[in-house]
C-alpha cells in the first residue's frame, strides 16, 4: 500500500487523476477501521491532511460553505446557530477523540447508510462541491448523491471539497437509536428541518434503507396539512392525527434489513417514533420563537 501526501488541493487533484483508485483519507475514522479489520486493502491512500482549505468554513448571507474535513467538534462549537441539525448529529458521533478528527466529507465519501451526518444533510437540503483536475468543479444536490449501499455519485477522479448548506431559517432536530450512548453505529436515525421561509418540511432517515433517504410522501402530507390548517400562521399545536400520519409515512419510507444491531420491523417502528418526537420538538420551538407562546408540547 502506497501513501500519497499532496501538499495542495491542486496537487491532490492531480494525484487522484493519476491514481483513480486512491482512497482519500483525512480523519480516517472509517477508512482505518476497514483497513485494520482487513475489509479493505487499497493500493493507494491519498492523505488530505496537509490541505488547510478542507478544514475551513465560510458563513455567507444565505449559506454555509463547510470544508470537507471540518471536524464535528468545530461544527458543534461554532455552527450551532447556522446548522443546528448537523450540530445535534455531530454530538452523537462516536467519542470526543473521533469527533475531533472526523468530518462530513468522510461520511459522504464512505456513503454508509448509517453515517450520522446524512439525515441532517438531507433535511437541510445541501449541495456537495466536488472537483476533478480535468472537468473542474460541479455541485451535486444531496438528493442525487447517494446511489446505493456505500456508493455515491463521485467519479473516479473526483474529490469532495466542501458542502454548501442553507443557513437554518427554522428549527431542526435529530434523533438516533443505538445500542449504547457512545461509540455506536446507529440502529436508525432521523433528522427533520422546518423551513418557514418556503413553508416546507424536509426529513432524512439513516440506517433504515440501502442509502440515506428522505420520507418524501411524509413531507408532502405534512406540508399540505400545515398549509391547509394555517399552522404556519396560527402556531397551533399539531393535531394527533396529523402527527400519527406523518410518523406512519416516515416508517413506510424505510426499506431496512435485519442485522446484529436490530430487526427491520424494529427499525421501521423506531423511525416512526423518532419522526413524531422530532416533529414535536421542532414545532414546539417554532411556536415558541415564531408565532406565539407555547403552553403544551408541539404535538398534541
Amino acid at each position: 500500500m502506497d501513501f500519497l501526501r499532496p501538499a495542495s488541493w491542486e496537487e491532490a487533484l492531480a494525484v487522484k487523476a493519476e491514481h483513480p483508485t486512491a482512497v482519500p483519507i483525512a480523519g480516517g475514522t472509517d477508512v482505518m477501521v476497514e483497513i485494520n479489520f482487513d475489509h479493505r486493502r487499497p493500493e493507494y491512500l491519498l492523505d488530505l491532511n496537509r490541505i488547510g482549505d478542507l478544514d475551513e468554513w465560510e458563513v455567507g448571507e444565505k449559506t454555509v460553505r463547510l470544508g470537507a474535513s471540518v471536524p464535528y467538534t468545530k461544527i458543534m462549537e461554532h455552527l450551532r446557530a447556522e446548522l443546528p441539525g448537523l450540530a445535534l448529529a455531530s454530538h452523537t458521533v462516536a467519542s470526543p477523540q473521533i469527533r475531533n478528527r472526523g468530518g462530513v466529507g468522510g461520511n459522504l465519501g464512505t456513503a454508509s447508510p448509517a453515517g450520522d451526518a446524512h439525515p441532517a444533510l438531507l433535511a437541510a437540503g445541501c449541495e456537495v462541491e466536488v472537483e476533478s483536475a480535468g472537468r473542474g468543479v460541479r455541485m451535486i444536490p444531496i438528493d442525487e448523491f447517494y446511489l446505493g449501499v456505500k456508493r455515491n455519485a463521485l467519479q473516479a477522479d473526483e474529490l469532495i471539497r466542501a458542502v454548501h448548506l442553507p443557513k437554518a431559517d427554522g428549527p431542526q432536530q435529530f434523533s438516533k437509536v443505538g445500542t449504547r450512548n457512545a461509540m455506536v453505529i446507529a440502529v436508525c436515525a432521523f433528522g427533520i428541518a422546518l423551513h418557514p421561509e418556503t413553508r416546507t418540511v424536509r426529513t432524512g432517515i439513516g440506517s433504515a434503507a440501502p442509502t440515506p433517504v428522505r420520507a418524501k410522501e411524509a413531507e408532502a402530507f405534512l406540508n399540505a396539512a400545515l398549509e391547509e390548517g394555517g399552522f404556519w400562521d396560527n402556531g397551533k399545536v399539531i393535531t394527533p392525527s396529523v402527527a400519527k400520519q406523518f410518523a406512519d409515512l416516515c416508517s413506510a419510507a424505510c426499506n431496512p434489513i435485519d442485522d446484529v444491531r436490530g430487526t427491520a420491523s424494529y427499525r421501521r417502528h423506531a423511525v416512526g417514533i423518532m419522526a413524531r418526537r422530532t416533529l414535536g420538538w421542532a414545532w414546539e420551538s417554532y411556536r415558541g420563537t415564531g408565532t406565539g407562546t407555547v403552553t403544551k408540547g408541539g404535538v398534541a
